[in-house]
C-alpha cells in the first residue's frame, strides 16, 4: 500500500499531465502543503502572485496571516494540510469561473479522500460554496457567501466518501484581513470555533 505522501505525488503527477486550463498562464503548479495525516484541511480558492512564484499555496501576506490563525489555536503546517481548488494562479488574480472549477476541483477531492480530514476549513467564498454545493460546481451560485455562513458548523459528506462524516468551517479568506481590518474581530470569533471543534477527541 502506498504511504499518502506518495499517493499525493501521483496526483500531483496527474495534474501535470492534464493540462487543466489555467496553466500556461501560470509560472508552477500550486498543489499542496502540511501533514498528509492531518486530521484538518484548510481549503482557499487559488494560488496568488508570490504562491505561483514558488509553487506552494500561502506563502504571501495572506500566508503570514494563516500562520498567525493557527497560531491563535495552537497549530501549526505539520498539524494541517492547505490546498486550493485551483492548482494554478487565475491571470492578475481574477476570480475562477465554472470550467476553471470544474476542470480543477476533482483534483482536490483525490486530495481530500487520500488525506481523511475529519475538519475542513474553507477559506473565502469559492471554497465555502463549493462544497455547501456538495461539490457541484452548477449549485455553487445557490449558496450563501461567507458573510453568512462564517463560523457555522455544517456536517457534510463528500463524493467518494459517502458515510465519512466531516465538519465544515466557513472562515473569510486569510486574505480579506490585509483589506478589511474589520473582518479581524470575526475572524478571531471563528476561530475559536475551530478550537473547540479540534478540543473534540473523538474528531482529531
Amino acid at each position: 500500500m502506498l504511504s499518502k505522501s506518495l499517493e499525493l505525488e501521483n496526483v500531483k503527477e496527474e495534474i501535470v499531465s492534464a493540462k487543466l486550463p489555467l496553466h500556461e498562464s501560470a509560472t508552477n503548479l500550486v498543489f499542496g502543503k502540511g501533514n498528509p495525516e492531518a486530521r484538518i484541511m484548510f481549503i482557499g480558492e487559488a494560488a496568488g502572485r508570490n504562491e505561483d512564484l514558488q509553487g506552494m499555496p500561502f506563502v504571501g501576506v495572506a500566508g503570514k496571516n494563516l500562520d498567525k490563525l493557527l497560531e491563535q489555536v495552537r497549530l501549526t503546517i505539520n498539524d494541517i494540510y492547505v490546498a486550493n481548488i485551483l492548482k494554478y494562479r487565475p491571470p492578475e488574480n481574477r476570480n475562477p469561473n465554472e470550467e476553471e472549477i470544474s476542470a480543477h476541483a476533482p483534483y482536490l477531492l483525490k486530495q481530500i479522500r487520500i488525506i481523511k480530514p475529519r475538519v475542513i476549513c474553507t477559506l473565502g467564498n469559492y471554497s465555502t460554496k463549493y462544497f455547501l454545493a456538495e461539490c457541484n460546481v452548477a449549485g455553487m451560485k445557490n449558496q450563501p457567501g461567507i458573510t453568512q455562513v462564517h463560523g457555522k458548523e455544517k456536517i457534510i459528506e463528500l463524493p467518494g466518501m459517502e458515510g465519512i462524516k466531516i465538519k465544515l468551517i466557513p472562515l473569510f479568506h486569510p486574505a480579506a484581513i490585509i483589506y478589511n481590518r474589520k473582518l479581524t474581530e470575526l475572524w478571531e470569533e471563528d476561530m475559536e470555533v475551530v478550537k473547540k471543534v479540534i478540543e473534540q477527541k473523538e474528531l482529531m
